[in-house]
């Protein structure tokens, strides 16, 4: 017999140490304790480290680069495009009304038109950054799991692509109107550089372009001469057409970003229609192992 009172067996003593009971985790078993406290208690900032790392690693690949690289590349274009066409504009405004003593009211409202393209451009760039990031890495599978999320996804890729062929165009048109702003500016510049304006001090004469100016327009305002020119060709041709040509070049890097939005698209489109073919060659793959262990454990029953 045990000397042990019966109230006293299967108490536990206070000084007894306090073993955790064991977890399995990326790096194996905890079996030491220390005290009251666990090692997996007392080391879990060397087992988060770890863990954090793998973690990094895993966020990391579901980062969709092509598109982060046609994000950027629109928000820079969109930015410089509607500062230096806002500021174009305004430079095209008061050459107007100071040199040809004349008022565009239309140059307001498409300065209001650069910000709302700038805000709307900048938004579209977000959701299809959002779109890439959902068809990207482990989050595919995890969000386009179901049949009605592949659907849905294939939707939304469709949806935007439609968008931004259409905007392909419309920014086509804008590239070509700035050409021929930036042409016509360019012109102006090269009329103030020449000898018989720059030396021998003559007037400038638009005379022959007179269907272009509104109707009743004096003849003397066809002309520019003494400090009218100074304001024409310095203080605002050549600030307008520096303007012009870097929107120009704006405008060709969101041209850019729109094609590789496209090509984007068009691959998370076929990512996410051929996301159901891989599970089922997945599921596949399962089948003869099901199969094997089936087998064995029914030969194990009649053994």
């Amino acid at each position: 017999m045990s000397s042990i009172p019966l109230q006293n067996r299967g108490a536990r003593r206070m000084d007894d140490p306090v073993v955790a009971p064991l977890r399995h985790g990326r790096n194996g078993y905890s079996q030491e304790s220390i005290g009251r406290f666990s090692e997996h208690s007392i080391h879990s900032a060397y087992r988060l480290e770890g863990e954090s790392h793998e973690g990094c690693q895993d966020c990391l690949t579901r980062i969709p680069y092509a598109t982060l690289i046609a994000t950027i590349m629109c928000w820079v274009g969109v930015g410089v495009f509607c500062g230096t066409m806002y500021r174009g504009s305004t430079l095209s405004a008061l050459m107007f009304e100071q040199v040809f003593h004349f008022h565009l009211r239309w140059l307001e409202a498409v300065q209001l038109v650069f910000v709302i393209i700038g805000a709307c451009m900048g938004a579209l760039g977000l959701m299809i950054l959002f779109v890439g990031c959902l068809a990207t890495g482990a989050t595919r599978h995890k969000v386009y799991r179901t049949w009605r999320g592949r659907v849905g996804g294939r939707v939304s890729c469709a949806v935007f692509m439609g968008i931004t062929y259409t905007l392909q165009f419309a920014w086509l048109l804008m590239l070509c109107f700035l050409v021929v702003v930036t042409l016509v500016y360019t012109t102006f510049w090269g009329l103030c550089s020449s000898n018989r304006i720059a030396q021998e001090n003559q007037c400038i004469d638009f005379h022959q372009f007179d269907f272009l100016f509104p109707e009743n327009t004096p003849p003397a305002d066809m002309e520019i001469c003494g400090n009218e020119k100074k304001l024409f060709c310095k203080d605002y041709v050549e600030r307008a057409e520096v303007m012009f040509i870097l929107a120009t070049v704006a405008c060709l890097f969101v041209i850019l970003s729109l094609m590789h939005y496209l090509m984007c698209l068009s691959a998370n489109y076929a990512h996410i229609r051929d996301h159901e073919k891989f599970q089922e060659l997945q599921d596949l793959q399962y089948i003869p192992d099901v199969t094997d262990m089936s087998t064995a454990s029914k030969d194990f029953r009649e053994r």
